[in-house]
C-alpha cells in the first residue's frame, strides 16, 4: 500500500512539475511581450486596440512653437476627420494617420500621446473604451519647435526643385523649419498612394534624414578640423590647378591653380589640391575617427526615420583617400549630419541633439513633458571649433559663400559642388550667424541642380537667415 501510494505522490508531483513548468513558461512568454515587444505591438498597424482607441478618443493636435494649430480632429456623426491644414509643407514631419496605410512621421511616434494610451495600464485603456460614459475623450496635443513663418518661407525658396533646407538653433537643438522636396498632401495620402508609389522622384522619402548625398566641398570643414587636430602636418601647400595620386589626376575647379597656400585659405577658396594632400598625410584612421566624432557612421536620433552618414570604412587606396578629403569619393551624407556637424562648429565643438517636439500637453493645456538639451558629441575642442569659425567667415566675406553675406552680421559659411556620375551636380551650402554668437544654423541641398553652392544654396541661406534673425 505505501509503495502505491508512493507511486502515486511521484504522480501528482511529477504533474505538478510540469504545470508549474508550463505556467512558468507562459509568464515568461507574456512577459517577454509585455516587457520588450509593447511598443511593437502597441503601435502595431494590425493592433485592432490602436483603432479602437481612435474610435473613442479625438486624437490630439500637433501644433507649432507658437501654437498655431497645424494637425487637427474634428468628430463627425460617425467617424473622426484628421486635417492636415497646410498639406504637403509638413507631410515629412508629421507625416499620415490612415487606416488603410497605417502611420508614419509624428503621427507615429507619438501615437500613444496623441491618444492619451498609457503605456503600463492595459486593464484601465481597457475600462475606458468599454464605458459609455467616457466616449470621445482627447488625446494630448504635441507643440513642436517648428516655427511655421519660418517653414513656409524655407518652402517657398525651395519650392518645386528636389532638395533638403533644415534650419536649426545651434545651441539647444531646436530645429524651426525641415522641408524635403518632391513632398505629398497627407489630406489625400489614401487616394493619391498609387501615384505616390509610383513617382520616381520618390515624395515618401524624406531627404532631410533619410537622402544620402556626397558632400562636396562642406566635407572639407571635417578634414581642415582632422588637420587641425595634428601637428605633424605640413601647413602650406601648392596648387598647380591639379595634382597626380597613383595615376589618378586630382583637379581643382580653377584650372590655372592657387599656387602657394595656407590651410585657412586653401578652406576659403576650396582648394581640391590642398585638401587631397591633406587627407592622404592625416591618413585613413585620422580622417574617419574625425568624421565618427561628428556622427557619420552613427546613428542620429530623431522622432522621425533619419539614417546613418556613411563615411567609407575599408581600406582605402591613396586616389579614394584624397577624393574623400575633398568630399567626393564613396562617402554619403545626409543634410540633417551637415547641419550637425555645421552646429558644432557654432556651439564651441559641441554638438547638440535636434528637436522637433518641443512639449506634449494636455488637452487643457497643461505641459506635461519639455525635451531638454542634450549633448550628442563633443567633436572637436573650442579653440578648433573658433578657428574654423573664422575661416568660415572669410568663406562668405571673400571666398566661395560671399552669396550668403549679410549687411548687418557676420555670417560663416561653407559651399559645396558635389558631383554625381552620370547626373548633374548637387549645390550644398552649411552655415551660421551671427558667426560670433551664433543662434541659427542652416543646411541647403539643391539636388541634381547643375548648379554650384555658391551660385544657387547660398543666396538662399542668406535670405533665410535674414528671415530667422528678424525673429529670434
Amino acid at each position: 500500500m505505501d509503495r502505491k501510494n508512493k507511486i502515486e505522490n511521484n504522480r501528482i508531483i511529477t504533474v505538478l512539475i510540469a504545470l508549474s513548468s508550463l505556467f512558468i513558461l507562459l509568464i515568461v512568454y507574456l512577459s517577454y511581450f509585455e516587457i520588450f515587444q509593447a511598443d511593437f505591438i502597441s503601435n502595431n498597424n494590425y493592433n485592432k486596440r490602436i483603432w479602437k482607441e481612435e474610435e473613442y478618443t479625438l486624437r490630439g493636435s500637433i501644433v507649432d512653437r507658437n501654437d498655431l494649430p497645424l494637425a487637427s480632429s474634428t468628430q463627425l456623426e460617425d467617424k473622426q476627420l484628421r486635417e492636415y491644414h497646410y498639406g504637403p509643407l509638413y507631410s515629412h514631419i508629421i507625416g499620415y494617420n490612415s487606416r488603410t496605410l497605417g502611420k508614419e512621421g509624428l503621427e507615429k511616434a507619438y501615437n500613444k500621446e496623441l491618444l492619451n494610451i498609457s503605456k503600463n495600464n492595459s486593464i484601465n485603456e481597457i475600462k475606458k473604451i468599454m464605458s459609455k460614459s467616457n466616449l470621445n475623450p482627447k488625446g494630448m496635443n504635441i507643440r513642436l519647435t517648428i516655427d511655421h513663418e519660418i517653414q513656409q518661407y524655407a518652402g517657398e525658396l525651395l519650392g518645386n526643385q528636389k532638395g533638403s533646407i533644415i534650419v536649426m538653433n545651434p545651441v539647444n537643438g531646436e530645429i524651426y523649419a525641415m522641408i524635403s522636396s518632391p513632398s505629398f498632401n497627407p489630406n489625400k495620402v489614401n487616394e493619391d498612394w498609387e501615384r505616390i508609389i509610383k513617382n520616381e522622384d520618390s515624395p515618401l522619402i524624406n531627404r532631410a534624414t533619410q537622402g544620402l548625398y556626397t558632400p562636396g566641398s562642406i566635407f572639407k570643414i571635417i578634414t581642415t578640423a582632422a588637420a587641425l587636430e595634428r601637428q605633424n602636418i605640413n601647413t602650406e601647400y601648392n596648387c598647380k590647378g591639379q595634382v597626380t595620386i597613383d595615376g589618378f589626376i586630382l583637379k581643382d575647379y580653377s584650372s590655372k591653380g592657387h599656387g602657394n597656400i595656407d590651410l585657412h585659405q586653401a578652406l576659403v577658396k576650396s582648394c581640391n589640391v590642398a585638401f587631397g594632400q591633406i587627407a592622404l598625410e592625416l591618413g585613413q584612421n585620422n580622417l574617419q575617427n574625425t568624421g565618427e566624432r561628428f556622427l557619420l557612421n552613427n546613428p542620429i536620433s530623431l522622432d522621425i526615420n533619419t539614417k546613418k552618414s556613411v563615411l567609407f570604412t575599408e581600406k582605402m587606396s591613396k586616389p579614394d583617400l584624397a577624393s574623400t578629403g575633398i568630399g567626393q569619393g564613396k562617402t554619403l551624407v545626409t543634410p540633417l549630419n551637415m547641419l550637425l556637424m555645421t552646429s558644432g562648429i557654432a556651439n564651441n565643438g559641441k554638438i547638440i541633439k535636434p528637436i522637433l517636439v518641443k512639449d506634449i500637453l494636455t488637452s487643457t493645456g497643461k505641459n506635461i513633458k519639455t525635451n531638454e538639451t542634450e549633448i550628442l558629441s563633443s567633436a572637436i575642442s573650442p579653440e578648433i571649433a573658433d578657428t574654423i569659425k573664422n575661416m568660415m567667415v572669410d568663406v562668405v566675406k571673400s571666398g566661395t559663400g560671399k552669396a550668403a553675406a549679410l549687411s548687418s552680421v557676420k555670417v560663416a559659411g561653407k559651399t559645396g559642388t558635389a558631383q554625381v556620375t552620370g547626373k548633374k551636380d548637387h549645390a550644398w551650402f552649411v552655415g551660421f550667424a551671427p558667426a560670433d554668437n551664433p543662434k541659427v544654423s542652416i543646411v541647403v541641398l539643391l539636388e541634381n541642380s547643375g548648379t554650384t553652392g555658391g551660385e544657387s544654396a547660398a543666396p538662399i541661406a542668406r535670405k533665410i537667415l535674414s528671415k530667422v534673425l528678424e525673429k529670434y
